[in-house]
């Protein structure tokens, strides 16, 4: 019986470092894809839906009540409520490393973010604003982005 456990415990171990041994940064940009397009179904689902400051879905969404209820049905993430919440939350990355899924905050200071979109990829982000849940470009005479996070 121990020669058994044993036996079972040495092919697990062999196993499990069999596996870690064959993963490498791949994997992980598979399992981003993975990720964004599962958020990216939440988001695009939304289109055409009216912003209402403060709301948080399911029709209605303010621009981080948007991003907090794609992320969480998307994913199972929760985020904070507000941009400058999300801001803090977020591990910082640059321009030249923004992947989609990210997320990107506007305002006039990292002190004083006001607005949240997340990156879709082509300069585009998808967010909720006056004109309610829409593509749009992540730089526009409007918007002064600050900084890029990323969630997952």
């Amino acid at each position: 019986m121990i020669t058994k456990i044993a036996i079972t415990a040495a092919a697990f171990t062999s196993l499990l470092f069999a596996g870690a041994a064959a993963s490498n940064n791949n994997t992980a940009h598979a399992d981003t894809n993975t990720q964004f397009t599962s958020v990216y179904r939440v988001a695009k689902s939304k289109l055409g839906d009216r912003y209402v400051y403060g709301s948080q879905g399911s029709h209605t969404f303010d621009c981080s009540g948007f991003t907090k209820y794609i992320y969480r049905h998307g994913l199972g993430v929760n985020l904070p409520r507000t941009a400058q919440q999300q801001y803090h939350y977020s591990k910082k990355v640059g321009k030249k490393q923004l992947q989609k899924g990210d997320l990107v905050f506007i305002g006039s200071s990292k002190k004083n973010i006001y607005h949240v979109g997340m990156y879709i990829g082509g300069g585009k982000m998808i967010d909720a604003q006056n004109r309610g849940v829409i593509r749009e470009s992540i730089h526009a005479p409007w918007w002064h982005v600050v900084a890029y996070g990323r969630v997952a």
